[in-house]
């Protein structure tokens, strides 16, 4: 006769995630929203155009109307939720992700590509990936080597850079 024992993996898959309630899917509902109405106030001032002839700020308001609608369902949708799940460690490491995306922007115009390409990849691989320094020092410069080669040097994208200005 045999007995089955449970591994403790197999035990916290029948517990689920943790449940995070009506309250975090008001708020998961309320972020995209607040990004959407940023976005959208932004782009008023780049000018919208028309269809015909769009102007720089008409992508980005269209982009940002569907963010609230999605934001807006999601947080009418939040009184009724029972299955959403509960804001772990593993949220933090989003929030760390969509941050360092918004400062690489602001770099990359600031002070041109390879740095702030370099630094992100870094603190992706290190940091949220877990990635050895040798890993993420080497992957980190080829990664951005490679990038600069292809957009710069190969397509001539005009992007801000360093290296040759």
């Amino acid at each position: 006769m045999t007995v089955e024992q449970s591994t403790p993996t197999e035990a916290s898959d029948e517990a689920g995630p943790p449940t995070g309630g009506p309250a975090l899917s008001a708020i998961a509902g309320a972020i995209p929203v607040a990004l959407g109405l940023a976005t959208l106030w932004y782009a008023r001032a780049l000018g919208f155009g028309a269809l015909a002839d769009p102007g720089p700020g008409l992508w980005p308001s269209i982009v940002a109307v569907l963010l609230i609608g999605a934001g807006a369902t999601i947080a009418v949708r939040a009184r009724a939720a029972r299955d959403t799940e509960a804001f772990t460690r593993g949220t933090t490491a989003v929030v760390i992700g969509a941050a360092s995306l918004a400062i690489y922007a602001y770099l990359f115009e600031l002070i041109g590509f390879e740095i702030p390409t370099v630094l992100l990849l870094a603190l992706w691989l290190r940091f949220l990936g877990g990635e050895s320094w040798r890993v993420t020092a080497v992957v980190s410069v080829l990664a951005t080597v490679a990038a600069y080669l292809l957009f710069i040097t190969g397509l001539g994208v005009p992007l801000p850079h360093l290296i040759g200005s």
